[in-house]
C-alpha cells in the first residue's frame, strides 16, 4: 500500500501522480483530480455522504466520503480541480476511492496536461483530416452543404471541442471529432466492398449523425446534458440543424438538394442507434443507414473496450472485473509479462 502524508495546508507541493488508469486496490492517495458528478446523499441511517467522480486524462474513478457535510460539499463545484486524500478499494468488483479529505485547488497550481486527453495540436490535425475527407464528396449539393457546416465558425468550434458522450465512449473534449474522423475513415475502407452503399451519403451520415450533440451536451468545465438535450435529444436536434443548413446552402449556391437525398441523410441521423430501445426514433431502412449504425457501434464499442481493458483494477488477473452495463467480463490475456 502506498502511504500518504497529511495535507500540508495551504501549500500544494509537486507530487508524483498515480494516473487513474494505473490505480489499484489499497493505494494510498494524496493528489489532484478533476471533479464531476458531485452528489450529497444520505444513507439508510440518514447520515450524509459525498459521492463524486474523480478523473484525469487516463480515466475516472468514483469516490465516496462518509460522514460528509453540506459545508464540505459546497467547497468545490463540478469541473473544479480538487486535491483528495484517501485510499482505493475494490467493492462489488469495481475500484472506488474512499476519500478522507477533499479541497479545491486553484487552477494555477495544476498541470492541466495531466487532464487533457487530446491536445490542441491533435485536435487541429483531426479537424484538418475532417475537412479533407468531407471534401472528397462528389455530390454537388452535398458538397455545398459540407461547406456550410465547415464554414460555420461557431458550429465548428463546438464540434471540435465536444465529447462524444459523458461516460461511455470518447468522453473527453475533442472526443466527438475523434470519433467522427475515425468513423469516416472506417466508412471509406469498408464502402468499396459494398457497391450498394453510396459513399457520399455514408460519409455525410457519419459526419452528421452526432452533430446534435454540440447542443445536447454542455462541455465547458464539466460534462452533462442541457435542458434541450434532455427534452429533445441529439437525433432530433441533428435533423433540425440539417434543415437549417440545407436552406442556407441552397440559398448561397442556388443549387437545391433533392428531396430523396435529403430524406436519406435525415434517416441516417435518426436511425443511427439502430433500435428503438436504444433511442433511435426509427430503425435503419437503407443500406447507408444500416452501415452507419453498425460502423458507429463498432467504433464506439471498441473504444469503450479499450478503455475498460486499460483501466481495469484486476492487475493480477487475466480477466477484467464484471461490467454490468456490458453483461460480461473482458479477457486481457497473459499477465506473465
Amino acid at each position: 500500500m502506498r502511504l500518504f502524508q497529511p495535507f500540508p495546508y495551504p501549500r500544494y507541493p509537486t507530487m508524483t501522480r498515480i494516473p487513474v488508469g494505473q490505480l489499484g486496490a489499497q493505494d494510498g492517495i494524496d493528489q489532484t483530480f478533476r471533479a464531476s458528478g458531485k452528489q450529497l446523499r444520505s444513507n439508510r441511517q440518514g447520515n450524509l455522504y459525498l459521492q463524486v467522480d474523480l478523473s484525469d486524462r487516463t480515466g475516472t474513478i468514483n469516490a465516496r466520503m462518509w460522514n460528509a457535510t453540506e459545508e464540505i460539499a459546497a467547497k468545490f463545484d463540478n469541473g473544479d480541480f480538487v486535491r483528495v486524500q484517501g485510499s482505493t478499494q475494490v467493492f462489488q468488483g469495481a475500484l472506488q476511492m474512499i476519500a478522507k479529505r477533499i479541497e479545491k485547488v486553484p487552477g494555477g497550481d495544476v498541470d492541466e496536461a495531466d487532464f487533457i486527453v487530446l491536445g490542441a495540436a491533435e485536435i487541429d490535425k483531426l479537424a484538418i483530416k475532417l475537412g479533407e475527407i468531407l471534401r472528397e464528396i462528389t455530390h454537388p449539393a452535398l458538397a455545398n452543404l459540407v461547406e456550410c457546416y465547415l464554414g460555420d465558425e461557431e458550429f465548428m468550434q463546438k464540434f471540435t471541442a465536444a465529447p462524444a458522450g459523458i461516460k461511455l465512449h470518447h468522453a473527453y473534449n475533442g472526443g466527438l471529432l475523434e470519433h467522427v474522423v475515425n468513423l469516416m475513415e472506417v466508412c471509406r475502407a469498408v464502402a468499396p466492398f459494398y457497391p450498394q452503399v453510396d459513399l457520399d451519403l455514408l460519409l455525410m451520415g457519419a459526419f452528421l449523425h452526432d452533430a446534435g450533440k454540440v447542443h445536447e451536451l454542455y462541455f465547458d468545465r464539466d460534462f452533462g446534458y442541457t435542458d434541450e438535450g434532455q427534452l429533445i435529444g441529439h437525433h432530433v436536434m441533428g435533423v433540425e440543424m440539417f434543415d437549417r443548413k440545407r436552406a442556407e446552402a441552397e440559398q448561397l449556391s442556388g443549387e437545391p438538394l433533392d428531396e430523396e437525398t435529403a430524406l436519406r441523410v435525415k434517416h441516417m441521423i435518426v436511425s443511427h442507434h439502430g433500435t428503438l430501445e436504444f433511442g433511435s426514433p426509427k430503425v435503419p431502412m437503407t443500406p447507408e443507414a444500416l452501415a452507419l449504425h453498425l460502423l458507429d457501434t463498432l467504433d464506439a464499442k471498441l473504444h469503450a473496450f479499450g478503455s475498460l481493458l486499460r483501466e481495469d483494477p484486476n492487475t493480477d488477473s487475466a480477466w477484467t472485473q464484471f461490467h454490468h452495463n456490458l453483461g460480461r467480463k473482458l479477457f486481457k490475456g497473459s499477465i506473465s509479462g
